[in-house]
């Protein structure tokens, strides 16, 4: 009886020095943040220009608006992370706009940020859209996410549902590009002379 306390008393012992090792030796880590290869190098194709400034060119607006036509158009990748950029695009005086994009792990999302001149959130903010493929290293495309469609609705602008995004980057030129049934807008920018960023926009501090 004896001899049988002591195999057990030794089993337990063993059992609980190979269960501490296991837990010394355990790796612990964070749940994995996912991307595609064209996505990370789409985003770091961006984020090489953080920043700088560069003045751009309406090449189309269907729409013949007066919001951007004969304005000084500039973008400025203003603030990088890893996972998010925030590009002011300053039309004129006009310093309401920043578009931010942000890895999600499911994709990469474009929102613009429109703010009133008092730095308060306009009513239309925070649209945009999200990808659906792993697009390419020198351009993705966002269509209109849910939240976009929905507040597109309630501004009764449904047409907007049907928006979709263009970012295209390359060595010597950046594109926005808005594309929807009977709509085209686009914007050129000349990655190959940078200038003076602007001050920060709307709701955003240089502190």
């Amino acid at each position: 009886m004896e001899n049988i306390i002591k195999i057990i008393s030794t089993t337990l012992a063993l059992a609980a020095a190979t269960s501490a090792t296991a837990e010394e030796t355990a790796i612990i880590l964070e749940a994995p943040f996912v991307s595609t290869a064209s996505q990370d190098a789409y985003f770091n194709n961006l984020k090489a220009h953080c920043g700088k400034a560069y003045e751009g060119k309406l090449v189309a607006d269907s729409a013949n608006s007066d919001s951007f036509a004969n304005k000084k158009l500039v973008m400025h990748v203003r603030k990088c992370s890893d996972r998010e950029l925030q590009i002011p695009f300053h039309v004129g005086d006009d310093a309401s706009r920043t578009w931010i994009l942000t890895k999600t792990g499911s994709g990469i999302s474009l929102k613009h940020d429109h703010r009133q001149k008092d730095g308060s959130y306009d009513d239309a903010t925070m649209y945009g859209g999200h990808t659906v493929d792993a697009g390419f290293a020198q351009a993705q495309f966002f269509p209109a996410d849910q939240y976009s469609k929905e507040d597109f609705i309630r501004r009764e602008i449904p047409q907007s549902t049907h928006n979709i995004w263009e970012m295209h980057i390359y060595p010597e030129r950046f594109t926005y590009r808005l594309v929807r049934q009977g709509k085209l807008f686009r914007v050129d920018f000349d990655l190959t002379k940078p200038i003076t960023p602007p001050p920060a926009p709307w709701g955003y501090s240089d502190k």
